[in-house]
């Protein structure tokens, strides 16, 4: 699976981002999709994963209430809505994808990887 993201930017406080991320190469609908986002200085950390049907959304507690994870299994596309948007916020957010979640999504142990969006919240 290759994975795309795009959306990332210079935003400030309270706003919102929307970032995207498209996959090629297998079948999107059977793969668990996720977000990581990893902060200057800081480890790699997960973000939001959604299941293969859309059924099921995970979240960080850091993000939960404020972040909406998506997919669109016919554009090959999953999304991750971003709102409130804070400076703790900022860092290079991650596509993943694996074909089921689970609890090792939390260690980043993920089978695929896409490239980074840099996300920067101004306060």
């Amino acid at each position: 699976v290759q994975l795309q993201a795009s959306g990332g930017g210079l935003v400030q406080a309270g706003d919102s981002l929307r970032l995207s991320c498209t996959a090629s190469g297998r079948t999107f609908s059977d793969y668990a999709m996720g977000w990581f986002r990893q902060a200057p200085g800081k480890e790699r950390e997960f973000v939001a994963a959604i299941t293969w049907s859309g059924g099921n959304t995970y979240y960080a507690d850091s993000v939960k209430g404020r972040f909406i994870i998506s997919r669109d299994n016919a554009k090959n596309t999953v999304y991750l809505q971003m709102n409130s948007l804070k400076a703790e916020d900022t860092a290079v957010y991650y596509c993943a994808a694996d074909i089921t979640y689970g609890s090792s999504w939390y260690r980043g142990a993920v089978d695929y990887w896409g490239k980074g969006t840099l996300v920067t919240v101004s306060s």
